[in-house]
């Protein structure tokens, strides 16, 4: 998967479908280049006025699309059913 500028500010959804957040930053492999995770920052007035650090690192893994927004996997969906 190509990663440009377009993913940062993405709303990421839970697999209920309530938005959780929005893409911030990635955090990668620098031997293999493969993305290990994504930052999520929380939503909420406490950000816009950047007074809290509400964040959450969400393993690569746990992405289950990426398209106008960023769908993550239920936790206890298993891979083999997708």
């Amino acid at each position: 998967m190509k990663i440009n500028q377009d993913v940062f500010g993405k709303e990421v959804l839970n697999a209920d479908g309530t938005v959780v957040g929005k893409a911030h930053d990635m955090e990668f492999d620098e031997e293999t280049r493969e993305i290990k995770s994504v930052i999520v920052k929380k939503g909420g007035i406490s950000n816009t006025l950047n007074i809290s650090k509400g964040e959450d690192i969400v393993p690569f893994d746990m992405i289950k699309a990426i398209g106008d927004k960023i769908l993550l996997k239920d936790a206890f969906e298993d891979d083999f059913l997708v």
